[in-house]
């Protein structure tokens, strides 16, 4: 995935780019990207400029530099075209509707905070897929050393009913999928 979003921001011109990660190609041929450690996500358009998709694209508070990696990181576009964010900094999945409202799709299991979700994909019948490791929260956290609320699982939320489930239970530092 890092490698992907490096070559686009290099085939540009672009730089000043520190973690080029979570690629996904939009329906009309752009690229967009992330920057986790800067929280920033960008878009590399067909006719080769990047420009600003998002910022404080996974964390929404200006103290983002106690985090590692406060950024969002994988990206995903569903069946409808609206871009879907793994961000890291505010431990949570969400959804960019075409108003450029954030729709929250998943922030908790069984009511503790997600860790940091990571890569994500969607499947043909829009089930959404996401790894959960603390690769967002390493370092200080919210004033205190981070403390992950629950084991670094692999994630299905059903397009249904919006309900989460462990799809791969424990996984040691789960990355891309």
């Amino acid at each position: 995935d890092s490698d992907v979003a490096r070559c686009a921001a290099r085939d540009a011109g672009a730089d000043g780019f520190q973690f080029a990660e979570g690629p996904a190609w939009t329906p009309d041929g752009a690229l967009v990207f992330s920057d986790p450690n800067t929280n920033v996500a960008y878009r590399w358009t067909p006719d080769g400029r990047v420009r600003v998709e998002r910022e404080k694209s996974g964390y929404e508070d200006d103290d983002f530099g106690r985090l590692r990696q406060p950024g969002s990181n994988g990206l995903a576009f569903d069946a409808q075209g609206r871009l879907t964010l793994c961000e890291h900094g505010n431990r949570r999945v969400t959804r960019i509707e075409p108003d450029g409202k954030v729709t929250v799709l998943a922030d908790r299991y069984r009511g503790k905070r997600l860790n940091s979700p990571n890569d994500l994909v969607y499947r043909s019948d829009g089930a959404l897929y996401f790894t959960d490791p603390p690769f967002g929260i390493l370092g200080y956290y919210e004033g205190h050393k981070a403390t992950p609320e629950l084991p670094t699982n692999v994630y299905r939320l059903d397009p249904a009913n919006g309900s989460l489930t462990v799809v791969a239970g424990d996984v040691e530092r789960p990355n891309g999928l």
